[in-house]
């Protein structure tokens, strides 16, 4: 995108770079664009972004890559990672969506703000931690089919999880979403927004019978069988066998439910 400010002045500043940046209400720039731009060799740039990290000016939540900081978010050391996961995650080359507890709490279910701000994609990447805030990424492989939308954020678009992908992924990375109480708690306010039909769609994708079992028997759990009740039909299709509730958990002496064919090897309690 061109500045669309004052064209650049004689001996400008990177400073004066991203006051233009946060004029077009941009909050985000990479290494190589600002090289171009001010015409800095690569020393004088890194003198000029060590000046502006001292003084909370921007932030690098990866190497190269650069965030705005306004004065609103200069206590915080950084504004929230929704303002800039979509450039951060276009500068990495990476499949990504905003997912689990992240993309629940969009959806307006969540127990309580997620501490960490969650992102699906297609490779292993370490936690990031930006000022005050934490991106933690998990992996996942059939990234490219799985249903997301774009979501308006304060300074452009980001992709996240439809509600039924969030709902499969929140059972699928339970370890991720505090566990499956968490997961229950989160799918009882989630329920109301998930579409039945796009569920089954959903799961059809995704491809992992047993994720779906375990997803349809929580949604029961929690008073949403009419959510779930398309989903129960097509896995009657599927013949599923017998899945544990908890993968990791003992399966022995532990009831079956009929409808889901989930053995129910965790208690799970959710005030509804």
């Amino acid at each position: 995108m061109e500045l669309k400010a004052n064209k650049r002045p004689e001996n400008a500043s990177l400073a004066w770079y991203v006051d233009s940046l946060q004029a077009e209400g941009r909050y985000s720039f990479c290494k190589e664009e600002a090289l171009e731009k001010m015409r800095l060799s690569a020393e004088a740039l890194k003198k000029a972004v060590a000046r502006l990290v001292s003084k909370n000016r921007i932030a690098i939540p990866k190497r190269g890559y650069y965030v705005v900081v306004p004065i609103e978010y200069r206590s915080a050391g950084a504004p929230p990672p929704s303002w800039f996961i979509d450039g951060l995650m276009h500068h990495l080359n990476r499949q990504y969506y905003v997912g689990l507890l992240s993309a629940a709490a969009l959806y307006g279910a969540a127990q309580q703000q997620p501490q960490e701000f969650q992102v699906v994609t297609d490779k292993p990447e370490r936690p990031i931690r930006v000022g005050r805030g934490r991106i933690r990424f998990v992996v996942k492989k059939n990234i490219k089919q799985t249903l997301t939308t774009e979501v308006k954020t304060e300074t452009g678009m980001m992709r996240v999880s439809t509600p039924e992908t969030t709902a499969l992924d929140l059972v699928r990375y339970r370890s991720a979403a505090a566990g499956l109480g968490n997961v229950a708690a989160v799918l009882a306010e989630l329920a109301e927004r998930i579409d039945p039909q796009r569920l089954v769609e959903a799961a059809r994708i995704e491809g992992e019978r047993a994720y779906a079992q375990r997803l349809g028997y929580l949604l029961s759990h929690v008073g949403a069988a009419t959510q779930a009740r398309a989903l129960a039909a097509w896995l009657v299709t599927m013949r599923p066998r017998r899945v544990p509730l908890r993968a990791d958990g003992s399966i022995n002496g532990h009831p079956t439910d009929p409808q889901w064919r989930v053995i129910v090897n965790e208690g799970i309690e959710v005030d509804i």
